[in-house]
């Protein structure tokens, strides 16, 4: 646990949210024993179990839009495609900013680290949250349930306070942020998902094999409309 280096990442954060690289670095400095609790979790079920003995990648296939173009309509992979293009970014820019903190795990460790990475825009892609600054705090939210990772917990919890100051209340950012907590209690564990082998089936039954109802509705709010640094929270 490195608190003050975490500190410094977060107002780097909230600096310039579209640097994705100091997620990773507050993500880092509080991992603390976060991996061997998710290890352990996965070691309890069959599917944890598979992943971790075969340590498969989805990032070839996230890569490969061609692939993922030619997939059945109303797919998880059609939909993850349409939301990278909307939001236009790639799941090369996810491991690119990640490459920004030197990775101090191997093995299963580095795997889980590798997962939970490459498949953040498949949680976007089934929950239904944009890339905006409300998106990726409820995102958060819900991922600190799943998780339980400190520095994505604080991250969240200080963009639900600054949300608070910076946008209408009746654009409901906090509510949305709050919500993705409550989404997660009553959510299916993502982090044992198959989702390299989950690509071509049909959203709507992800989304119902992963106890999701339907995606959120919200207001999103981008980094350009506001003013969301730290200062004068």
């Amino acid at each position: 646990m490195r608190p003050l280096a975490a500190a410094r990442a977060i107002r780097r954060v909230f600096a310039d949210p579209d640097a994705t690289e100091h997620v990773f670095e507050v993500i880092d400095a509080l991992e603390g024993p976060n991996l061997k609790w998710i290890r352990a979790r996965l070691q309890r079920s069959e599917t944890g179990r598979r992943l971790l003995a075969t340590k498969p990648s989805v990032l070839p296939l996230l890569s490969n839009r061609q692939w993922l173009r030619a997939l059945p309509d109303g797919s998880l992979g059609r939909a993850y495609l349409q939301f990278v293009e909307s939001e236009g970014i790639s799941a090369d820019g996810l491991v690119e900013a990640s490459e920004y903190v030197r990775k101090s795990a191997e093995g299963e460790f580095l795997w889980i680290k590798d997962w939970l990475r490459d498949t953040h825009d498949l949680w976007h892609t089934v929950l239904g949250y944009k890339g905006d600054l409300v998106g990726e705090a409820a995102l958060l939210a819900f991922s600190h349930y799943e998780t339980k990772n400190l520095g994505v917990g604080a991250i969240a919890a200080l963009a639900w306070l600054k949300l608070g100051r910076v946008t209408d209340p009746k654009l409901g950012a906090r509510d949305t942020v709050r919500d993705g907590r409550r989404l997660a209690k009553h959510a299916a564990w993502f982090l044992e998902v198959p989702w390299h082998e989950w690509l071509d089936r049909p959203l709507s039954e992800v989304r119902r094999d992963l106890g999701v109802k339907q995606p959120v509705s919200y207001h999103p709010v981008r980094s350009n409309e506001v003013d969301f640094s730290l200062t004068a929270l």
